[in-house]
């Protein structure tokens, strides 16, 4: 229903009785978003317009907006929040303790260990994250393999270029996108050869050109 929304900031929470959130002015309506505590010391003490990505979670009695800085993060909330037993809450907590690089290479190693550092997030949490969300990040049973066939480098795998474009149309880029943002950090960055940094390097270069 919404992708986003751009007006200006007029308070940021992070400790409150509705945990963090902010209250976005747009066009004069005061939105309440909550989002994790990481974005709002981000946002705490500024006082301008802003661009904040959303999800509405519309439940049987209630319907709020949860809001982040950029499109892959509320994409990879709204993945979190596709695994049962996954609530808003945890989602959220699981973001503010991973960047979104760093919780995508997670999923690609299934660190069940790593991701298990997050608060609320047992072992057994962990890797039923990891079994129901690898598969939903790259899922190499349901789609064509993208052609790469002209993305050179000379330093990383063919394997690594598939997997990192496989996630990111997981995330809603188009092929192309996905393609031309890689091309772009292998071109400039020679010692970009690891998986998680050629994704971690595609989508800072995504978010400043999309």
């Amino acid at each position: 229903m919404y992708d986003y929304f751009k007006g200006h900031l007029v308070s940021s929470q992070i400790n409150s009785y509705r945990g963090s959130h902010i209250i976005l002015d747009v066009n004069n309506t005061g939105y309440i978003i909550c989002v994790t505590k990481r974005t709002a010391e981000k946002l705490s003490g500024l006082n301008e317009d802003v661009k904040i990505f959303v999800s509405l979670i519309h439940r049987e009695d209630s319907m709020l907006l949860t809001g982040f800085l950029t499109k892959e993060e509320r994409d990879i909330f709204n993945i979190l929040q596709s695994v049962s037993g996954i609530g808003i809450k945890l989602a959220l907590l699981i973001l503010d303790e991973f960047e979104i690089s760093e919780l995508i290479d997670i999923m690609i190693r299934q660190d069940y260990k790593e991701l298990s550092r997050a608060k609320g997030v047992g072992v057994k949490v962990a890797q039923k994250i990891i079994l129901e969300l690898k598969d939903k990040l790259i899922n190499w049973a349901n789609i064509t393999p993208p052609d790469v066939s002209d993305i050179e480098s000379k330093n990383v795998e063919t394997e690594s270029v598939i997997e990192v474009q496989s996630v990111l149309i997981s995330l809603g880029y188009s092929a192309n996108e996905a393609k031309s943002a890689m091309k772009e950090v292998l071109k400039y960055k020679k010692d970009c050869t690891k998986t998680e940094d050629i994704l971690k390097s595609s989508l800072e270069y995504l978010s400043r050109t999309l």
